[in-house]
């Protein structure tokens, strides 16, 4: 047989070949928060998948898997390596994936920035000094803080809220809302955004949004409005509601875009 003849030969065997060749199988590592988690009934655990699986493979993965997801699976955000996946994304080798609810809601720049995830009390007046600068005259600061009586629904009282993150990627979510501030408001000086973990008692301080400007009408309010309404939608944190009655999951409904 000719040269030209094997080749073709060779082609036409070589799909019929590799039909029957084993799959190659990627190890993934899952990490699971909030209610997730729960009913999974574990934090992280690791599967394998086929070489050129899409999330949307994985998501129906999980569900076989961990059945119990399967009805919140449907409107669970996914990240890669954190950053957020699509349905229709490849996973890639060796990747760490994580499921989770919708959020609940110093990277070299010239102006200081705070990024902080972790258990420790908000100090407010060591971060607005870190963000203060000879010519700062204004700084807005939101601080939000555990009610101890909630209207939403049916008032309930509130014993606490348990506040858990995905902290790499919520810092790098962090540093992204610090940078789409800065886009939008060339004014603002210093930037701080701390979120605390853990359980917290009514009247304990959560989260805290600082912007500093040379003076208060160059759009600093806005700035620090824009920071905790963007945190609420992109930055992967979730609270837990403890009660007298039980406890709950708090979840928003905003679904990410690619992008954020």
């Amino acid at each position: 047989m000719a040269g030209g003849q094997w080749s073709e030969f060779f082609s036409a065997c070589w799909p019929l070949i590799t039909d029957h060749l084993p799959l190659k199988m990627n190890k993934i590592r899952l990490l699971f928060f909030a209610t997730l988690k729960d009913r999974a009934g574990c934090g992280h655990a690791e599967v394998e998948l086929p070489e050129g699986a899409t999330v949307g493979d994985l998501r129906a993965l999980v569900g076989r898997e961990f059945p119990a997801t399967a009805a919140l699976l449907t409107h669970a955000l996914v990240a890669i390596n954190q950053s957020y996946a699509f349905n229709e994304d490849c996973v890639p080798e060796n990747a760490e994936v994580a499921f989770f609810p919708p959020v609940s809601g110093g990277d070299g720049q010239e102006f200081p920035t705070i990024l902080r995830v972790g258990n420790e009390p908000l100090d407010l007046d060591e971060l607005v000094e870190k963000i203060t600068l000879p010519t700062t005259g204004a700084a807005a600061i939101f601080t939000g803080m555990v009610r101890g009586v909630t209207r939403r629904g049916d008032p309930h009282e509130t014993v606490c809220l348990e506040y858990e993150a995905y902290a790499p990627m919520a810092e790098a979510k962090m540093a992204q809302v610090a940078r789409e501030i800065r886009e939008r408001w060339s004014t603002v000086e210093g930037i701080a955004i701390v979120q605390r973990t853990g359980r917290l008692n009514a009247g304990t301080p959560t989260v805290l949004i600082a912007c500093t400007a040379a003076h208060r009408d160059t759009g600093v309010f806005e700035a620090a409005r824009y920071g905790i309404d963007r945190l609420k939608e992109i930055v992967p944190v979730w609270k837990k509601e403890i009660g007298p009655n039980g406890e709950e999951w708090v979840e928003g409904d905003y679904q990410p875009h690619r992008g954020d």
